[in-house]
């Protein structure tokens, strides 16, 4: 973030002077200040239009005057249903996703099934009992009828709603376990991740029974999770060293090759674009099951910078290596294991734990956009602003984090039960109460209705719940009781 648009972030619009000429800018800002919360950032007549075409502004987001309402709601939440199929092995829940239009739940299990339930009556409605040969990690949605699910057996499948008993098609490229899954809705490109280190680019507008043309987009070592910002123009990859990556002005259509793209290094390290592109594998850990140490190398280093240096503009696909801030985690390495964007593309939420799993921490980190001031200036695309402890109960196992639709509130395993976590105590927006320095997150409430350590949640994308799901195969739903 450019540092005019830090200032006019800090700017809180006092009212005029009386004694002021109609003229004075000091003036016309009181008449501005009314359809505006004096918390907007950047108050006056420029700085609302450079929060109006950040999609920051109160003309374009109107519910930002509804977080009474929001904290009511979920201030009033209470553990309402669970579902449990104990005739059915299923294992563990990995993951969790609702339709677009959250009509459907689905749960990936650990032991090769999908279940699907209506989250409304939390009635279970189909179980696909061999949706893989192996772990389900990952599921989403493309549509309100057509998702993809990856697993283990290093294969993607996508499935129709429509039509259940067999899958539309198998996608085959991986080499090793696939963990994650992203979508791009502007191109209809489907991207992938795994354990082998590569993300691929699937084209499912020539999706036939065969499966999907694909390419090799990206390969790094450690690679645990990647993710595409809403607007898809960002690609961030966390690894099992500590180390975010950040593909600025993304192409998705633009093969990468090693030397093809600018590195922008780390300040401090020894990492060169060889290590980053790296076909040899680490043995990661693995998601939804236990991890292991990964091996020693360049991109685990104990000492390191806490910030970047990226050099001149942002060409497409300019790579960006950043070490995040993790309080408590100064002289040693960390793991980041479970990666989000907020939903208006403003922050990443991290989940990091050390490499001794003794402690694990929530982080949220604002992107600062803009260019450098200098050119050859360094700078860090990311800044701390809010974090907070959590226990680390099931020591080994990832617990995967997630931010509510409208982006007030985090939802976070928290060893038998979810923690809802706001940025204050009134489930404000994150651009209205950024601190200058890093604060703790506030809790909300905690919710705890399991026998066992939760790994994942999530919450609907149209109702006001959220799904918990935990080790011992048990989903538990929560929504208001007044």
């Amino acid at each position: 973030m450019s540092a005019e648009a830090e200032a006019s972030r800090a700017g809180t619009g006092g009212s005029g002077s009386a004694a002021l000429g109609p003229s004075s800018p000091a003036a016309i800002e009181p008449a501005l200040q009314p359809p505006f919360p004096r918390t907007m950032p950047g108050a006056g007549l420029f700085g609302w239009l450079r929060g109006r075409c950040l999609g920051r502004s109160a003309a374009v987001d109107p519910a930002r005057d509804t977080f009474r309402a929001m904290t009511g709601l979920y201030g009033s939440i209470q553990p309402a249903d669970s579902v449990y199929l104990s005739t059915r092995t299923h294992g563990a829940v990995f993951n969790l996703e609702y339709s677009p239009d959250g009509s459907v739940l689905t749960v990936a299990c650990e032991q090769t099934e999908v279940l699907l339930f209506d989250p409304i009556s939390s009635k279970h409605i189909k179980t696909l009992s061999e949706a893989h040969e192996d772990c389900v990690n990952n599921i989403r949605f493309l549509d309100n009828r057509l998702f993809a699910t990856c697993s283990d057996d290093t294969t993607i499948a996508l499935w129709d709603l429509r039509k259940l008993n067999t899958k539309v098609c198998t996608l085959h490229g991986h080499t090793s376990w696939v963990k994650n899954i992203e979508y791009d809705t502007n191109t209809r490109l489907l991207v992938t991740s795994g354990f082998d280190g590569n993300v691929i680019i699937w084209d499912t507008n020539r999706c036939t029974e065969d499966g999907c043309p694909h390419k090799k987009f990206f390969h790094t070592r450690f690679l645990m999770r990647m993710r595409l910002t809403p607007d898809c123009s960002k690609m961030l990859i966390s690894t099992s060293s500590g180390y975010l990556l950040i593909l600025h002005d993304l192409d998705l259509n633009k093969s990468l090759e090693v030397g093809s793209y600018p590195i922008l290094r780390a300040r401090r390290t020894t990492t060169s674009s060889s290590d980053i592109t790296s076909s040899g594998s680490s043995g990661p850990r693995a998601v939804g099951s236990p991890c292991h140490q990964n091996d020693s190398g360049p991109l685990s280093e104990k000492h390191m910078s806490r910030s970047s240096q990226r050099e001149g503009g942002s060409p497409r696909n300019s790579l960006e290596v950043l070490t995040p801030e993790v309080p408590g985690e100064r002289d040693r390495g960390n793991c980041i294991t479970s990666l989000q964007l907020h939903p208006k593309g403003w922050a990443t939420l991290l989940r990091c734990s050390s490499n001794t799993d003794d402690q694990e921490w929530t982080c949220v980190y604002e992107f600062q956009e803009g260019a450098p001031v200098r050119p050859v200036s360094p700078r860090c695309s990311l800044r701390l602003t809010h974090c907070i402890e959590e226990a680390n109960v099931g020591r080994g196992y990832i617990k995967e984090l997630c931010f509510s639709p409208d982006g007030r509130m985090i939802s976070s395993p928290h060893g038998f039960g979810i923690r809802l976590l706001g940025f204050d105590a009134h489930c404000s927006e994150l651009v209205d109460c950024l601190p200058k320095e890093a604060s703790p997150l506030k809790e909300i409430r905690s919710l705890y209705s399991h026998n066992d350590v939760v790994l994942t949640t999530k919450f609907s994308p149209t109702h006001c719940q959220i799904a918990s799901g935990c080790l011992s195969g048990r989903v538990s739903l929560y929504q208001p009781k007044f």
